[in-house]
């Protein structure tokens, strides 16, 4: 079976997902699946925004996480994109607005 190309994973996450850790878990399941990106408070205060780059098959898995989240968070539900990876970030970052 082959590799598929690395891609990139636009996504929001909506629901409890602030104030539970919900952007270090990301960056932890993040930096597990070797993918690279970020991820932020949305100004909305029930969603969290990331962009994460890699394998197809790690962003398919981090997607599915996605939807659980850590403990403590309350996940409504995950609007996501696709796209091609730009190569832009070396490692998975958690940023603020």
């Amino acid at each position: 079976m082959s590799e598929r190309a690395a891609e990139r994973l636009s996504a929001t996450v909506i629901g409890h997902v602030q104030g539970v850790g919900f952007r270090w878990w990301v960056r932890v399941q993040a930096d597990g699946l070797h993918l690279t990106g970020w991820v932020m408070n949305d100004d909305e205060e029930r969603a969290v925004s990331l962009v994460a780059e890699g394998a197809a098959e790690a962003l398919d898995e981090l997607e599915r996480r996605l939807g659980g989240g850590p403990q403590g968070a309350r996940v409504e539900r995950v609007v996501t994109s696709r796209g091609p990876a730009s190569g832009e970030y070396r490692r998975f970052e958690i940023g603020r607005r």
